[in-house]
């Protein structure tokens, strides 16, 4: 098992450390989801590698009708769907398909600020993180936790946060911003052309 205090890495580094696009394409996903750094997002790539090892190694096996595999297949397609990664009639080859995307989307720091509980996401990563968030019923502190379906409306304001008051600086501004979106933009051109004066 080996000490707890020395426990095996959980990603892996890149081959070639200074590759420039590689490097601006992780700067651009860390700050469109927030991530503290890149170990966050290499965490999430091993995560994302492991599941497409495991399907190809099915795909392999499920040629030669394997029971085993079928059933394996099955436990993997249930827990995809169960995390929501991917849906309930996906094959083997949509989990192929999956991208790194399909699991950050899934970590509970993005989806506290797609269901409008902070106005940007590293906004939602404080409130986590300062236990303002529950879910389930219970206190989270961890931005980077996949969220299940089941549980991901019962994501709310901690009953003892101030961002639980509708009045609250931050709450009012959220509101705002969603009106804003909400609300049709209004043509600049006139709608009868006899408004338009003609200059001679």
């Amino acid at each position: 098992m080996g000490d707890p205090k020395f426990q095996k890495k959980l990603y892996s580094t890149p081959r070639h450390p200074w590759e420039k696009d590689r490097i601006d394409e992780e700067r651009k996903t860390i700050n469109l989801y927030g991530l503290k750094n890149k170990k966050e997002l290499w965490r999430s790539q091993a995560s994302l590698d492991s599941i497409r090892a495991q399907a190809r190694e099915l795909q392999a096996r499920t040629r030669r009708n394997d029971p085993l595999a079928i059933k394996q297949l099955n436990l993997l397609l249930a827990r995809l769907n169960r995390y929501k990664i991917s849906t309930g009639n996906a094959s083997l080859d949509d989990i192929l398909s999956l991208t790194i995307e399909s699991v950050l989307e899934r970590r509970l720091q993005t989806i506290v600020f797609r269901k409008n509980l902070a106005k940007t996401v590293k906004q939602a990563r404080q409130m986590i993180t300062h236990g303002h968030i529950l879910m389930n019923g219970r206190r989270v502190t961890v931005p980077g936790l996949l969220v299940e379906a089941s549980v991901e409306d019962s994501i709310e304001y901690s009953e003892f946060s101030p961002f639980i008051d509708d009045k609250h600086p931050v709450r009012l501004v959220i509101a705002g911003d969603q009106k804003v979106e909400d609300e049709p933009q209004e043509s600049a051109e006139p709608e009868n052309s006899e408004e338009v004066e003609k200059v001679e």
